[in-house]
């Protein structure tokens, strides 16, 4: 059988259509959005000064510690209050690719094998854009340079300009601002210092993580033992705890991460290390000293006194450092002092049910702790608090502002981000789903599914019966309950009203009956009787 080879054109034009790539849905009614990260979590390239060029040196893997080292240890100026790199050709920038998104996505692009251990914003930018968000439209990323301070002038006016490209990408659209741990900071920051230009572009701003009142227990084992950006295997081709102590010991940003020292806390969080100590008649004993946040500081400087590092054959003193200090309590001053603006929306998501680090003990009774200097190669024991296993929920629940919600979700710090507990909230509150009866408060759905009401008089009576019917839907997964037989939940309530001789007697009674949740449904039956009786 002859076919014309317009015929064959006109099949193979069909079948490129049906295999081409659906285009996304976009759903133009949505207001922009702009993610801000935490503390490392933003890509930063080094651009070499005297030639231009410029390579990934967060987050990377091949190469990772030696690059980090010669690229990103750093000291802090007092004068000026940026902390700069040891190379002084070095200038460290964050990529502005996809409209800011590339650098809080994937931190390290190149990686395959274990690559979710460097996702940041990743599962949440692939659920939006399932929801209608488009890439420079309505959605874009705010990295920066994490070594700095909250309050770091140059990070805040490149925040001002980003909110005002946004508004202006977005057709006017105030736009929603999703900051996640260290990030809340820095917009509250931003906030309280540029109230004016936060009201004029930002309609709400939701904090997930956020360390309001400090990470103190993860600061504390920071500053004497670092700490590692990824866990399990991946931390061996990582960057090392002692290179990365080297660097946050210069960081602002760590320094303001401390314990609010005037906060409330339930439970105080402290500094305790087993000593040997000679009481009055001369024989040992040891004893578990006890250091409050403020005390701490003593410990720190002793402990950090000899901190130092090799940079090009030049031995750089490190140690634990005053100036920083005292520029973090200004900022410090600055968060307590902030307030949302008018017609401003505040939400905060908090991670709750991980045993999180809060008290630091380093030493035993049996093994005390003879030199301070010592302490960064003891291993600290914690005394644990509710939290995302980073920021104790009090911490990040007490975010001090007029906030629209407080919503406590169970997970980990940064794997809140993925979280579609947290998905689902976000969803509701960017106004991307048409669910009227989401309660994001409760997180479940209650689904009205009959009503009934019928009245009659009779012989001076009226009698008026009701039946409502609801479905409550909800994500709870321990509602498995294997073989057991549970019976429904029965209440009753009645209410009668004398109104004597000038009106009429009333009685009402009522029947709840709440029946056990099945596969994340739970059926709620209520049936009514009332009875007037004219006088």
């Amino acid at each position: 059988m002859a076919v014309s080879l317009e015929d064959i054109l006109q099949s193979v034009e069909l079948m490129l259509k049906l295999i081409r790539k659906p285009q996304p849905y976009v759903d133009p009614s949505l207001d922009p959005v702009l993610l801000v990260p935490g503390v490392a979590g933003s890509v930063l390239h080094a651009v070499d000064g005297s030639n231009g060029k410029g390579e990934r040196v967060w987050v990377r893997i091949f190469g990772a510690d030696h690059n980090f080292r010669n690229k990103l240890w750093s000291r802090f100026d007092p004068a000026t209050g940026k902390t700069v790199s040891l190379d002084p050709k070095t200038n460290i920038v964050v990529p502005e690719d996809r409209y800011g998104l590339y650098a809080i996505d994937v931190l390290d692009p190149d990686m395959v094998i274990g690559r979710d251990c460097v996702y940041y914003f990743h599962d949440m930018i692939v659920e939006m854009i399932k929801w209608g968000f488009q890439e420079g439209k309505t959605l874009f990323g705010f990295g920066y340079d994490f070594r700095q301070s909250n309050r770091f002038q140059e990070t805040l006016d490149r925040l001002a300009a980003k909110l005002e490209s946004v508004y202006n990408a977005a057709g006017g659209k105030k736009m929603t601002i999703i900051s996640h741990s260290m990030g809340g900071l820095l917009v509250k920051c931003f906030m309280c210092l540029h109230s004016d230009i936060f009201a004029k572009y930002v309609k709400n701003w939701i904090a997930i993580a956020a360390p309001f009142q400090g990470a103190p227990g993860y600061v504390t084992s920071t500053f004497l033992n670092g700490m590692s950006f990824v866990d399990g295997w991946e931390q061996n081709f990582f960057i090392s705890k002692w290179s990365m102590h080297q660097l946050l010991i210069e960081c602002p940003s760590i320094y303001e991460l401390m314990a609010c020292p005037n906060f409330n806390w339930q439970h105080d969080p402290v500094l305790e290390i087993w000593r040997k100590k000679l009481d009055n008649c001369g024989d040992t004993r040891m004893i578990l000293e006890s250091y409050t946040p403020s005390e701490s500081v003593d410990i720190f400087s002793e402990a950090l006194s000899s901190n130092t590092v090799d940079y090009n054959g030049e031995s750089i003193p490190l140690p634990f450092n005053q100036e920083i200090l005292k520029w973090a309590h200004e900022t410090r001053k600055i968060l307590s002092s902030a307030k949302v603006p008018p017609r401003v929306k505040f939400y905060n998501i908090y991670g709750t049910n991980l045993e999180t680090p809060h008290s630091v003990r380093y030493g035993s009774e049996e093994m005390p702790v003879t030199d301070l200097q010592e302490l960064q190669f003891y291993l600290p024991d914690y005394v644990r608090v509710d939290g995302d296993g980073t920021v104790p929920t009090e911490s990040a629940e007490a975010d001090g502002l007029d906030a629209v919600a407080r919503v406590g979700v169970p997970g980990e710090h940064r794997g809140i981000l993925c979280d579609h507990h947290v998905f689902r909230i976000l969803k509701h509150w960017l106004s991307a789903d048409s669910d009227p009866y989401y309660n994001p408060l409760n997180d479940y759905v209650i689904l009205p599914t009959s009503c009934e009401i019928e009245r009659c008089h009779k012989k001076g009576m009226e009698v008026t019966s009701l039946k409502e019917e609801w479905e409550i839907i909800s994500n709870d997964a321990n509602d498995d309950q294997g073989e057991m037989t549970i019976m429904p939940s029965v209440s009753t309530m009645s209410v009668s009203q004398d109104g004597g001789h000038q009106s009429s007697r009333v009685e009402a009674c009522a029947t709840v009956i709440v029946h056990p949740q099945f596969e994340g449904k739970q059926q709620v039956e209520l049936n009514a009787l009332s009875v007037s009786v004219d006088a």
